[in-house]
């Protein structure tokens, strides 16, 4: 594991520049994350040839635990977060939904029967959507047997229970907002209980949290209820179309297989939100011979479910 003050250097020297509204990190491990399916690309293809020309240093990526550090323990749980603290990263990304009761718990897929043994604990309850379930029907389930044996019995956590443990590992989160579309009000009871976890006074703010979302309506909805977050979209608008989202969004996080050295350029090219250079975290790579294609690109931020892999090739 790599020491906090080790990789706290590479960390500050990849935010020089960056200004107050920050995804990277300042002062613990190193980074990193993202996932899913996305908006009508206009560029395609990784291209290898980098369009920073200008002579400016580059600097390494910081890199998301996508989903905690989901190769080596179930993602989206507890011990996923911990794996990515014992490996040494402080940015971890999660998903959050909303129960049949109105609480936030953090999975991924909108029915459980692939993390869960859900469909063996409620067989008539088809087709397990999360949002068919209460909270305490979810707790029961097991969200660990299905990644391997030894995390059985781990527990589908709520994001008040998520946000305890990477407050105490001092870890920083990079949170999406997940299928907002079927879960009015999602945004508002997130930023509920950020603030009731204190994930919302300055220091959070600025420096250990983001919320982003496929839903570009979802962000604008964030940015409205409290300006001071920092957002991210996921996807890849047109670079005719970055301008309107640079007004409600402070990163264009776009899949890896859609995004090139020009598209990224186009991106950096404009302020986002909070007055500073939009940025881009690209999302999901997980070899080291495409995390080192997107570093030469230009992102700031890799997604990823192996981050030690990831931080030996961009480093």
């Amino acid at each position: 594991m790599y020491a906090r003050t080790a990789t706290a250097a590479l960390a500050a020297a990849s935010l020089m520049g960056a200004g107050a509204y920050l995804t990277s990190t300042a002062d613990t491990h190193t980074t990193g994350r993202t996932t899913a399916a996305g908006h009508t690309t206009a560029v395609t293809g990784v291209s290898t040839v980098s369009a920073r020309t200008s002579g400016t240093k580059r600097t390494a990526p910081v890199v998301f635990a996508h989903r905690g550090a989901s190769a080596y323990a179930p993602e989206n749980t507890l011990a996923a977060v911990d794996k990515a603290d014992a490996l040494g990263f402080d940015w971890v990304e999660n998903d959050v939904q909303f129960t049949k009761d109105g609480v936030l718990v953090v999975v991924h897929d909108t029915d459980l029967k692939r993390t869960t043994d859900a469909e063996e604990v409620f067989p008539d309850r088809a087709p397990w959507a999360v949002k068919d379930f209460t909270a305490a029907e979810i707790a029961r389930l097991d969200a660990g047997s299905w990644f391997g044996p030894e995390f059985a019995g781990t527990r589908v956590p709520t994001l008040k229970q998520y946000l305890d443990r990477i407050e105490r590992n001092r870890q920083k989160l990079l949170l999406e907002i997940k299928s907002p579309e079927i879960y009015p009000g999602i945004e508002k009871e997130t930023l509920r209980v950020l603030r009731q976890k204190g994930w919302l006074d300055r220091s959070h703010v600025r420096n250990r949290l983001v919320v982003q979302s496929f839903g570009a309506d979802s962000v604008k909805k964030v940015h409205q209820l409290r300006p001071d977050v920092t957002t991210g979209f996921l996807g890849t608008p047109s670079v005719a179309d970055l301008p309107s989202y640079a007004a409600f969004t402070d990163q264009i996080n776009p899949s890896y297989t859609s995004v090139s050295a020009d598209y990224v350029d186009a991106v950096h090219a404009l302020k986002g939100a909070h007055g500073k250079k939009l940025r881009v975290n690209t999302w999901t790579v997980n070899d080291a011979a495409t995390a080192a294609k997107v570093a030469g690109l230009g992102v700031d931020g890799i997604i990823t479910n192996n981050p030690d892999v990831v931080r030996e090739a961009t480093r």
